[in-house]
């Protein structure tokens, strides 16, 4: 039987497992320790991270003083500089009672831009209303950077050693290079070097239209993150003068090429059995569309309906599309040279390279000059856990109890891949569940639920007990 597949026997029953930690006044500490993370939320939000803004270092700081007043040692707490950003590294030392490595728990600080005058709320206030939380970063990924320390600062205060030691890296350019991960795994690998890293940051629970939870999904893998341009070149002229040919319309016709291409359709393991977990659990044409997909991959009904999905288009193969246009000098000036991004997600087993020649086929013009912008990262699938994924189990059953564990592929990149490409297995989760029609990560007017800050808080307290704690002890 392979290590997948075990999840669909392991995960339909309630776990036997127990809870390894005393839960007496476990309410009144959530209660408590959820305040002070709404006070913390607020001060993340009304930082502006967002790429070249500067800000990263001073939040980190911020975070930093968080644990010092908490009873860390100085030594203990890492600020690591990179141009204008940086990263946070947090180690919770342990009494190495268990003899196994670190585990790392994996944010980022910073943000996507936002325009506050598309907004309905201003997206650098946190603002709620009777339901959600609302500001940029609030899902993506402040609301966990704010859970993990306040995690962190409970199980200091309430005295908590665990057996071995637990780990924090806050990450400072997610949304944008990834170069902050990268510097972590390549010159501090002894600040962060783990038996596995859990990334905060994407899976977690979903919620159906009538706010029932229905699964939890975590991330075994992620698509290659890849980016190219196109330029096309051209002598240029006097705009009353206008040539034959044209820049402009040479990369129009290259994206109406690409805009006409779908890439073939591919499915794995992880990808198809995420379609079989979920399928039962949406009454309508799109658990069909997964069930039917489960039985024939080749199915073209199916495909094309849950293509027709945005949340679904990704876990079906690669993807290809231009993202900005630049070009021109003056109004009065035919261009010299035009050039669009290309962002692509790549589906496992094909490299940017490969992507790249396949793109030059389809445009259909040796003329234009194609190059990668930054350095894509290409990483394997983390092997199944049985460890995480029963202690998930274990850990859910006071919130929502008896869902179905789901693996999932993510079209999207967090830096899990960096560690991943590094040596180190990781697992996207969080504590947040959410129906995904709410989920604006990146978009205007970002939520979260209100209900996620308990919710969060007693997952990750209950995770640690589970993962962090001598079974022939308590953890208090």
């Amino acid at each position: 039987m392979n290590n997948l597949c075990r999840i669909l026997i392991l995960f339909c029953a309630t776990s036997a497992l127990t809870m390894q930690y005393s839960i007496a006044g476990e309410k009144d500490a959530v209660a408590f320790y959820g305040e002070r993370a709404v006070e913390l939320l607020r001060d993340a939000i009304s930082r502006e991270t967002a790429h070249g803004q500067g800000l990263v270092p001073a939040y980190a700081e911020s975070l930093q003083q968080v644990f010092l007043e908490a009873g860390f040692p100085p030594e203990a707490l890492t600020i690591v500089p990179y141009g204008k950003t940086a990263s946070l590294v947090v180690r919770y030392e342990g009494d190495d009672n268990s003899g196994r490595e670190p585990i790392l728990f994996s944010s980022h600080m910073d943000v996507v831009p936002a325009d506050p005058e598309s907004w309905l709320r201003h997206p650098f206030e946190l603002q709620a209303d009777d339901t959600f939380f609302y500001g940029r970063g609030v899902l993506d990924n402040k609301f966990d950077v704010t859970i993990l320390t306040t995690l962190f600062v409970w199980l200091k205060e309430s005295g908590f050693v665990p057996n071995r030691d637990l780990i924090i890296a806050f990450t400072g350019d997610e949304e944008s290079f990834q170069e902050t991960v990268q510097q972590l795994a390549r010159d501090h690998r002894d600040l962060v070097d783990a038996e596995y890293a859990l990334v905060v940051d994407g899976g977690g629970g979903v919620l159906n239209d009538a706010g029932e939870a229905i699964q939890f999904q975590v991330g075994f893998a992620e698509k290659t993150y890849a980016t190219f341009s196109m330029t096309a070149k051209n002598p240029g002229g006097h705009s009353s003068m206008p040539r034959a040919d044209n820049a402009i319309y040479d990369l129009a016709r290259a994206i109406q090429r690409l805009e006409a291409y779908t890439f073939p359709v591919e499915t794995n393991e992880i990808t198809l059995t995420y379609f079989a977990r979920t399928a039962p659990l949406l009454n309508n044409e799109v658990g069909e569309a997964m069930a039917r997909l489960v039985d024939d991959p080749t199915d073209a009904k199916a495909i094309a309906t849950l293509q027709a999905q945005p949340q679904y288009v990704g876990t079906l193969g690669t993807t290809c599309i231009p993202t900005m246009l630049s070009g021109g000098h003056a109004e009065n000036a035919l261009p010299r040279a035009v050039t669009a991004v290309v962002n692509c997600r790549i589906f496992p087993g094909h490299t940017p390279s490969e992507i790249m020649r396949e793109l030059q086929r389809v445009t259909d013009n040796p003329d234009l000059e194609w190059r990668v912008v930054g350095v894509p990262v290409t990483s394997p699938a983390s092997p199944f856990n049985t460890e995480i994924m029963e202690a998930i189990a274990s850990s859910l059953q006071p919130i929502h109890s008896g869902l179905p564990i789901v693996p999932k592929m993510g079209s999207g990149t967090t830096d899990g891949a960096y560690w991943r490409a590094a040596g180190i297995p990781s697992y996207s989760l969080t504590g947040i569940f959410i129906n995904p029609k709410d989920s604006f990560a990146h978009g205007l007017n970002e939520r979260v639920p209100k209900a996620a800050v308990g919710e969060s808080l007693r997952f990750w307290r209950a995770m640690i007990g589970e993962l962090a704690t001598d079974r022939s002890g308590t953890a208090q």
